[in-house]
């Protein structure tokens, strides 16, 4: 049986997808979990903006997913996606914004870390994605509108 898509809606919506563990250490599951997790809990915050559940979001963890279907099963607008790397005490955590619509990468940054100090780590990346999120999914005027902060200069 056929599902009929998701409509996507007026408020902007973003789907935090699952990052894959590219650490070669399957015990950094948790880790790289958690990262998600973080990143979620960050952005789910913002009243102006629809956040996916995780749940529904990690239906996608360990297989490869057309951006599309992603907007037509979640009504999602936007989609954020990444991978988590390690080199011996290193981490890289990536992160990409992709525009349903188009399918075309808006952002894209990441963060390098030391696992020796998980939760630092854990809270850095989705400092940053939330504020980039803010300013590029929401727009300066809907920031100066709900937010006691400035937007970030250009």
């Amino acid at each position: 049986m056929n599902k009929a898509p998701l409509p996507v809606l007026d408020k902007p919506s973003l789907a935090v997808l699952p990052l894959p563990n590219m650490t070669g250490d399957p015990e950094q599951d948790y880790f790289v979990d958690g990262v998600v997790e973080e990143i979620t809990t960050a952005i789910s915050r913002l009243p102006w903006l629809f956040v996916i559940a995780r749940n529904s979001s990690f239906t996608y963890k360990g297989r490869a997913v057309d951006i599309k279907q992603v907007a037509r099963e979640l009504g999602a607008r936007y989609v954020l996606q990444g991978s988590v790397r390690k080199a011996a005490n290193r981490v890289r955590i990536t992160g990409q914004l992709i525009d349903t619509g188009t399918s075309a990468h808006i952002w894209a940054d990441r963060f390098d870390g030391a696992l020796d100090d998980i939760f630092e780590l854990q809270a850095i990346a989705p400092t940053t994605l939330l504020a980039t999120c803010l300013f590029l999914v929401c727009g300066e005027d809907v920031i100066r509108r709900y937010s006691r902060f400035p937007p970030p200069t250009r």
